[in-house]
């Protein structure tokens, strides 16, 4: 049987989108894994399934290339929301969202970020707005959860720090039981953020939306910037806005690259 599928990027954050709502598919962390091989399947930095939802109009599920499901993704909930079109309520394992296309890109409102230590999660007690924790130069990050974990590294110049090597130890350190994506930013003035992300079970990433809500977030804290940011990325920028009600905002570009089907039988479960 033929898959069909649609490759899709936010910032060069790049996407395998299947919309199984109405012919349901198996998914398994082999088979997520298999499709995002970028040698011997489609490849893409994180395989988005489409399904029913009893709460909204879709739920997206969301594997990142080693075969783990997460729960959030704003690169993807973009690109979802341009798929879909209109005003899309997303129903994810991290929580319900909405994506809505304008004249400046698509702006998805990400929901509440949590800090409490046991929602981030943290192995134990610590304050999250400056734990005291380091590794090598990387210190007292502050801790987020915007549907997945998140540290928040600020540093003087984000592009020098060793992050293919640092991001792997952080993310898998034990004070993250669920491991936890790794951002290094400066901040560049009060609306302007430079950022780079270590993503939980992807690696080094042109772009991540989660990240740069959460980095956002986490300079608004830190009374590093107002409430409303410019977060430029390896692969683009994003506008972050933290509301008044407490949602987070996100808004810019997602694409649509191409469409395509795959042969089910290739990639067993």
């Amino acid at each position: 049987m033929r898959i069909p599928f649609h490759k899709m990027h936010g910032l060069g954050n790049d996407f395998v989108v299947i919309d199984a709502r109405t012919a349901p598919l198996a998914m398994s962390a082999q088979r997520a894994a298999a499709l995002a091989d970028r040698h011997t399947g489609i490849g893409c930095d994180q395989l988005i399934v489409l399904e029913p939802s009893s709460r909204a109009d879709v739920t997206m599920r969301i594997f990142n290339p080693d075969g783990s499901e997460v729960g959030a993704c704003g690169n993807a909930s973009r690109a979802v929301g341009l798929l879909l079109g209109g005003r899309t309520r997303i129903e994810t394992a991290g929580g319900l969202i909405e994506a809505e296309a304008g004249d400046s890109g698509i702006s998805v409102d990400m929901g509440v970020p949590r800090f409490d230590w046991d929602a981030i999660p943290l192995a134990y007690a610590m304050d999250t707005l400056a734990m005291p924790v380091g590794w090598d130069d990387l210190a007292d990050p502050v801790a987020v959860n915007v549907g997945n974990p998140h540290a928040v590294f600020f540093v003087e110049d984000a592009q020098a720090v060793d992050l293919a090597r640092l991001g792997p130890i952080i993310e898998t350190d034990p004070v993250f039981p669920e491991r936890v994506n790794v951002n290094v930013a400066h901040v560049a003035g009060p609306d302007h953020i430079v950022l780079r992300v270590w993503e939980r079970g992807a690696g080094l990433t042109r772009a991540c939306g989660t990240g740069a809500c959460a980095t956002a977030v986490a300079a608004m804290r830190r009374r590093l910037t107002g409430r409303q940011v410019r977060v430029d990325l390896p692969g683009g920028s994003l506008v972050i806005a933290w509301r008044e009600d407490g949602t987070i905002l996100m808004t810019g570009p997602a694409s649509a690259s191409f469409d395509g089907a795959f042969d089910d039988a290739l990639y067993p479960l």
